[in-house]
């Protein structure tokens, strides 16, 4: 049994993580940042809810950049291939489900 309470999270660097669970080679992981991380691709579907904070999510879809601001209780759900970025708005913390060892 674990409790997290989220808001009182805070890594030591951008993106920094707290390990919740692995689920058979699933990953959830609350993650803090005041950063933006990198374009990138996960290794299969990804599932990124915004805890505390807001983040600008921005993907592309066929070259064509998209962006959308996902404020508190909102869910991006990356499908495997889709090339996206996440820049917060001052400091946010997000639960990120993953594929293990997943970018």
């Amino acid at each position: 049994m674990k409790i997290v309470r989220a808001k009182e999270f805070q890594a030591d660097r951008a993106w920094g993580a707290l390990d919740i669970a692995n689920m058979d080679g699933t990953t959830v992981r609350l993650h803090w940042t005041d950063q933006p991380y990198r374009w990138h691709v996960n290794d299969g579907q990804e599932v990124f809810a915004v805890l505390d904070g807001a983040v600008e999510m921005r993907w592309r879809v066929e070259g064509v950049e998209r962006s959308t601001v996902l404020e508190t209780g909102d869910v991006f759900f990356a499908d495997e291939g889709c090339e996206h970025v996440a820049h917060p708005r001052g400091a946010a913390r997000v639960l990120v489900v993953e594929k293990e060892g997943s970018v």
